[in-house]
């Protein structure tokens, strides 16, 4: 009787299963889309691109914004004066919003006009007088939102009102405005304001007139706004010297003395124009408490606007309805056109109307889903690295032919950006100017095979760097005259890194004999500091680094600490050793030279010199070379400081990241582009070419679903014959 009450359920289960089977056959086969796509998206066909976000951006707004996982999206959203030529390179600025490059009107400290060549030391102000375009209209938003009567409906929102807000979309209302000038000079004095904190603030302290005081002024007002309740300080109502409301359409800066890198700041969302309603709207406690600010929200004039922030799953950018538009480069570099770069010449941008960015924390399930064609660009990380690249005899990256089988193009550019292995100049052992000193450091630096490193742990993904200058910077020197001939010669023809036997002679002549230290008669020991990364491959690069230095018979002691703990060693000053990189902010001698320029020191006056490096001849030079225009005089000044900075060795130069990128054949092609951030715009594809090859890669394997189909109805028969013969025996039994 058990056995009767059990197969009834099992039936029911077996049967319920079928039917589960059916209807997923059936609905996967009368779908347009492969059934494991990741995108819920209704049309397969849409002018959609799809990528990946590592990293949860910490903020949107563009006066503390300074990262670059960030710029992904606040370099499509505002827009400052000028950008980088997308095809020309070196890189060359042109006006974005901007009528025309602003040319420096140099003044002395009586105000008299001075001929543009001026040294710097007469030079007292540099007046930067801009003018924007007209017709540009900020994206839909509610700050901007005004009702029947011409007031603004979200500006004096009540905690209780505003508190019932848990996104923007939730606002009924949006509005929009023209940008004006007023709108630039609002988001200058935001980097003054200690409520914003921009990263920015104490560099444009020491050049923008009146920022020190005005930072001091905002400082008080909102200490005062704060004790009377109020939680929004207009700062159209505190004027700043340095930039000033010339009419609708035109503003001024003024900065003390001569910074002609300046012009590049104007090229960063930094400068982008902000109206006042923001501030006023964002302002509002009930709103920031749930998370509706600039951080999460921007509000700009570009060719996106922001539709999604879900940091923990996915961000989303949409075409601006209001965007004033612009059109694509008609000119650019020798080969441009052979290459299919200007066949959209004077196209109206931008040209794919939605990005959709999916946060993706492991590199592996981010790949397959590129080689399933759900990604549509990808770099390449260690553990794929063999399936998509194959390097020749002569170092050459090359496709795979299972990247070649799909169409798949690499687009490969060294970095305006430097990794170095640096010395703590202040430090007694590898610190200092003595001859022994710098002896050590040398030897250290040709013990430091950075061509084996890049090899193994970089997959060839780099450039060994023989100064502190990268490719792409102006006097950036390469080839048989630019080597660093105290590290390298040449024999053959061909550069390499001299041998340990010279190493060993150097470290011999700095007192070290055999490694051995004098003092203590035992191997000498070296402190290396690093950050904690949680990066396998870290162990590794660790060993590697102490077998580098065990070839001098150094033994290296490695101190591990967290992000944080590490910057305020390097602010103190109790590091021996480390490695750190920089990334070029702009595209000037200049911001890599400051790196070693002795007042910008780390330890002594919080600078980026975070080898505290000091040598009265370079700064001399540097402060001669960062006023002077690109040309043959900067050039010769330049070759004079990278010569020092070699002898000198505060640092290993260690090397110049390559970047690889894959890209599907629907994408245009493309021409990378490491400065400007605002590149989503030139982007191009073919999304039904898309979808035909997401079909083709992702045809579903239908016959084990049959086959378990076949396997539940064998499962059946028997326990329904068995069943209906008991049944009809039962009945029989019950007849008679």
């Amino acid at each position: 009787m058990v056995k009767d009450n059990l197969q009834i359920p099992l039936i029911k289960y077996l049967l319920n299963s079928l039917l589960l089977l059916s209807l997923i056959v059936g609905l996967t086969a009368c779908g347009d889309q492969p059934v494991n796509n990741p995108h819920r998206s209704k049309d397969a066909k849409a002018n959609v691109r799809y990528g990946v976000f590592t990293e949860r951006p910490k903020t949107l707004d563009p006066a503390r914004s300074y990262s670059a996982n960030e710029a992904i999206f606040t370099g499509q959203i505002y827009e400052p004066p000028l950008q980088y030529h997308y095809l020309k390179r070196p890189y060359q600025l042109v006006p974005l919003t901007a009528e025309t490059i602003p040319v420096p009107i140099y003044l002395d400290k009586n105000g008299h006009a001075l001929p543009e060549n001026a040294p710097a030391k007469e030079v007292a102000y540099s007046v930067y007088n801009i003018a924007i375009k007209s017709g540009m209209y900020y994206q839909p938003h509610p700050a901007l939102a005004k009702d029947k009567q011409g007031q603004y409906r979200y500006l004096h929102l009540t905690q209780q009102q505003a508190g019932k807000y848990n996104t923007l979309s939730q606002f009924k209302h949006t509005g929009t405005r023209e940008v004006t000038a007023k709108d630039y000079v609002y988001e200058i004095k935001r980097l003054a304001s200690p409520k914003t904190q921009s990263p920015i603030a104490g560099l444009m302290s020491h050049y923008i007139l009146g920022f020190t005081a005005y930072m001091k002024t905002l400082d008080k007002a909102f200490k005062e706004a704060k004790q009377h309740g109020k939680h929004f300080v207009n700062l159209c109502n505190y004027p700043l010297a340095g930039a000033k409301v010339i009419d609708k359409y035109h503003y001024q800066i003024v900065l003390k003395g001569k910074y002609p890198q300046f012009i590049y700041w104007l090229a960063m969302p930094f400068f982008a124009p902000i109206p006042w309603q923001a501030d006023a709207f964002y302002s509002q406690p009930g709103l920031a408490k749930n998370n509706i600010s600039f951080d999460w929200y921007p509000i700009g004039s570009g060719p996106y606007m922001l539709t999604v922030n879900n940091p923990n799953s996915k961000m989303v950018l949409e075409e601006n309805p209001n965007f004033h538009g612009e059109k694509y480069p008609t000119e650019g570099m020798p080969g441009d056109k052979a290459k299919g770069l200007l066949v959209d010449a004077g196209k109206q941008l931008p040209f794919v109307k939605r990005y959709v960015f999916t946060l993706e924390k492991e590199s592996l399930p981010m790949w397959n889903k590129f080689l399933q064609g759900y990604y549509d660009q990808s770099g390449i990380s260690s553990d794929s690295f063999d399936q998509a690249i194959q390097v020749d005899s002569k170092g050459n990256p090359h496709l795979t032919a299972e990247m070649k089988a799909k169409h798949i193009r690499l687009l490969t550019t060294v970095e305006p950006s430097l990794f170095y292995f640096g010395f703590n100049m202040l430090d007694p052992v590898v610190g200092g100017k003595s001859e022994r000193a710098r002896k050590l450091r040398q030897a250290i630096s040709i013990a430091l095979d950075y061509e084996e490193f890049i090899s193994i742990f970089l997959n060839g993904r780099g450039v060994a760097a023989q100064g502190p200058l990268p490719p792409g910077i102006f006097g950036h020197q390469s080839g048989k005259s630019g080597y660093n001939k105290d590290i390298y010669r040449l024999r053959n023809g061909r550069l390499e890194r001299r041998s340990i036997r010279e190493a060993r002679k150097l470290l011999a002549e700095a007192g070290y004999r055999h490694g051995i230290n004098p003092k203590t008669g035992k191997p000498l020991v070296l402190h290396y500091d690093a950050v904690v990364s949680g990066d396998p491959a870290q162990k590794a690069q660790f060993s590697w680094l102490r077998k580098q230095l065990n070839k001098l018979g150094i033994q290296l002691d490695i101190r591990t600490s967290q992000y944080n703990q590490f910057q305020q060693k390097l602010r103190l000053g109790n590091t021996q050793m480390f490695m750190f990189g920089w990334n070029a902010d702009y595209p000037d001698p200049e911001n890599f030279m400051f790196l070693l320029y002795g007042p910008n020191s780390k330890v002594k006056k919080g600078g980026e010199n975070s080898t505290n490096y000091s040598n009265k001849e370079f700064d001399e030079l540097f402060l001669q070379m960062k006023d002077l225009p690109n040309g043959p005089e900067r050039l010769a000044v330049i070759k004079k400081m990278v010569t020092i900075v070699r002898h000198d060795a505060p640092a290993v130069w260690g090397f110049y990241p390559k970047q690889f990128v894959l890209t599907h054949e629907w994408n245009r092609i493309s021409k990378p582009l490491s400065i400007g951030t605002n590149t989503l715009k030139y982007a191009r594809l073919n999304p039904n070419q898309r979808a035909q090859k997401r079909n083709l890669w992702n045809k579903p394997l239908w016959w084990p679903l049959w086959a378990l189909a076949i396997i539940i109805v064998f499962l059946i028969i028997p326990v329904l014959v068995n069943y209906w013969r008991r049944e009809h025996k039962t009945k029989k039994h019950i007849t008679k």
